[in-house]
């Protein structure tokens, strides 16, 4: 058995069940990014800015977020403007697979207490 099944309760210094699934709506609200243009940066944003105070799991994985969908907001500009000579075209794509893909993992792991880094991150958010 585990601790939280024996006791009860979590274990010192993890996240509690709230803060976890505050930490995966930082990353899961980018979603709106497929309704919303620029939903992607304003979901994640509005999130970590009203919680950040609150837990410092969230704030961390809410950085997180932000700077991941900044610098995939910077490489798909860059990916549009290769456009103009082909090989936009095909990264272009790739780059959207990408983001959607490493943004449901970086949800589920916050969701288990993980703090998630994601990979190729322009930290610019300390």
């Amino acid at each position: 058995m585990t601790e939280i099944e024996q006791t009860g309760a979590e274990p010192q210094g993890a996240p509690s069940k709230e803060e976890r699934g505050q930490a995966m709506a930082c990353h899961l609200l980018a979603l709106i990014g497929f309704i919303i243009p620029f939903g992607n940066l304003i979901g994640p944003l509005i999130m970590w800015v009203i919680k950040k105070d609150e837990s410092s799991f969230v704030d961390d994985q809410g950085k997180e977020a932000v700077n991941f969908n900044i610098t995939m907001l910077i490489a798909g500009f860059v990916c549009f403007l290769l456009t103009f000579v082909i090989i936009g075209a095909i990264l272009l794509p790739i780059l959207g697979i990408f983001w959607l893909v490493i943004t449901i993992i970086a949800g589920l792991k916050a969701n288990d207490g993980v703090a998630y880094r994601y990979p190729f991150t322009l930290r610019l958010i300390k």
